[in-house]
C-alpha cells in the first residue's frame, strides 16, 4: 500500500492484514475521500479495490467501527468522523468542470507526482522539471461525445500548508479512485483564503474552448492551476457567481 502510516501506528508490517486495510481506511475518512455521512463502497467493492477477501474488509470494518469512525445500518456503512456533512459544492468546485457534467457522464480521475507542464510550472513558480503533484480529470458522454478533460498541478505552498494535499504524494499508484473534490475546503480550514481567475480561450480550428483557472491565497502565493479543455459541440459551461451587498 502506497499510504503513509501515521506515527502512533509504527511496525505497520507486523500488524494482521485487516488491521492494514483498516488503516487504509482511516486516512480515507480523515483526507474527506468519504466525508461524514456519505456512504462507504460495499464490503465487495472494497475488496475487490484493496485486493483482499471480503473477510479481510469486514474485520477492518469493525476496527473501524469499534472506534465509533463508522456506523453501519440496513443500507450499509458510513463516515462517522465529526466535520461538515456533505453538501452541494460550491461554484468554485474541484475538478474544474467536473459540476457541469451531464448525466451518464463517465468520470475517470488519476493522481501523479511528476513535473508539470512548462506554463503550469511558471505559474507556480516552480523550477523547470521539479515534480509536484498533478491531478487529471476526464469526462464524456457514453457515447463518448461531450467529452472534457482537465489537468490541474498544485504548489510548492500548496503541498506544504494543506496536509491533505501533502499525503497524496504518499498515495500515487494506490489503489482505488482519487478523491480530492474537497481541496478547496482543505485549503480553507488551513487558514488559506483562495481567490481566482479564470480565463477562457477558443481553440483555433478545433470545436473546444480552454479555461484556464488559477488560484492564489491572501498573499498572493499560487496554490493551484486548472487547464480544463471542452468539447463545445455538447453540453454547456456554466460560471456562477455572487455580487457583494451594495455599500
Amino acid at each position: 500500500m502506497a499510504r503513509s502510516i501515521p506515527p502512533q501506528y509504527p511496525h505497520i508490517e507486523e500488524r494482521p492484514l485487516y488491521w492494514r486495510i483498516a488503516m487504509e481506511l482511516l486516512g480515507a475518512l480523515r483526507d474527506g475521500s468519504f466525508p461524514p455521512g456519505r456512504r462507504l463502497p460495499g464490503e465487495r467493492r472494497l475488496a475487490q479495490q484493496y485486493g483482499v477477501s471480503r473477510e479481510t474488509v469486514r474485520q477492518a470494518l469493525d476496527v473501524l467501527r469499534r472506534d465509533g469512525l463508522v456506523e453501519t445500518d440496513r443500507r450499509g456503512s458510513h463516515a462517522a468522523l465529526p466535520g461538515t456533512p456533505v453538501s452541494t459544492p460550491t461554484c468554485l468546485a474541484f475538478p474544474l468542470g467536473a459540476g457541469t457534467a451531464e448525466p451518464g457522464t463517465v468520470n475517470s480521475a488519476s493522481v501523479s507526482w511528476e513535473p508539470p507542464p512548462p506554463e503550469h510550472a511558471e505559474a507556480l513558480g516552480l523550477a523547470p522539471h521539479r515534480p509536484t503533484l498533478v491531478h487529471r480529470y476526464e469526462a464524456a458522454g457514453a457515447d463518448g461525445g461531450g467529452r472534457r478533460t482537465a489537468a490541474t498541478s498544485f504548489s510548492a505552498v500548496a503541498l506544504a500548508e494543506v496536509a491533505e494535499l501533502a499525503r497524496y504524494r504518499e498515495r500515487v499508484g494506490a489503489p482505488g479512485t482519487p478523491q480530492l473534490r474537497r481541496a478547496y475546503d482543505w485549503m480553507r480550514r488551513a487558514g488559506l483564503t483562495l481567490h481566482h481567475h479564470a480565463a477562457i480561450t477558443r481553440l483555433p480550428d478545433a470545436p473546444s474552448m480552454r479555461v484556464t483557472r488559477r488560484v492564489h491565497d491572501q498573499y498572493a502565493r499560487p496554490l493551484e492551476i486548472t487547464d480544463l479543455l471542452v468539447d463545445t459541440r455538447r453540453g454547456a459551461l456554466v460560471y456562477e457567481f455572487t455580487l457583494p451587498a451594495a455599500g
